[in-house]
């Protein structure tokens, strides 16, 4: 069992979460689709939707499903869709919500994958931003925390599909 030292705390995360929100809906008026990136981002997906409906926003949902960690801890470098994108999403402005940005590989993937269904603007979200890791010219949007290059866990992240449940996020050591 690996030892996990708090990095952000839930409060923490729940007030960056309601200004993010607020951030969001200055840049975004009106509708849009929220697209969480799964599993990692489930958490704060459902937080942030919350959140916006308090700011004054009213985002649909949808999900898409990737892999590219598996049960490693560094990114094989190449990324899967498992299942299908959504659809009913062309002609919309979309979100897309990662949980956390490293290589970039990930979120960059997804972009291009919604931009081949003919969809309309786009902006990205991330709770967790590793610059340092980056290995795809990406562009964040909206960002919670930028982080060092820490192996962390918890609130949706997961350390080999563990410690997602955990209400915090911490550096696994």
């Amino acid at each position: 069992m690996a030892s996990i030292r708090v990095l952000f705390r839930e409060a923490e995360i729940a007030a960056r979460v309601e200004a993010l929100a607020g951030e969001i809906v200055q840049a975004i008026p009106g509708d849009f689709v929220m697209v969480g990136l799964l599993k990692g981002a489930a958490f704060f997906v459902a937080d942030l939707a919350r959140a916006l409906d308090r700011a004054g926003a009213c985002p649909e949902i949808e999900f898409l499903r990737l892999s590219s960690y598996g049960l490693a801890t560094a990114s094989s470098g190449e990324v899967r869709l498992l299942g299908d994108l959504p659809s009913g999403i062309e002609g919309r402005r979309v979100l897309l919500i990662d949980d956390i940005v490293d290589t970039g590989r990930s979120i960059a993937f997804a972009a291009a994958s919604l931009r081949e269904r003919d969809i309309g603007d786009l902006w990205t979200c991330a709770l967790l931003d590793k610059p340092q890791r980056r290995e795809v010219e990406v562009r964040i949007d909206f960002i919670g925390f930028q982080i060092e290059d820490v192996f962390v866990a918890g609130y949706g992240v997961d350390h080999a599909e563990k410690y997602r449940h955990l209400p915090y996020i911490g550096i696994v050591e």
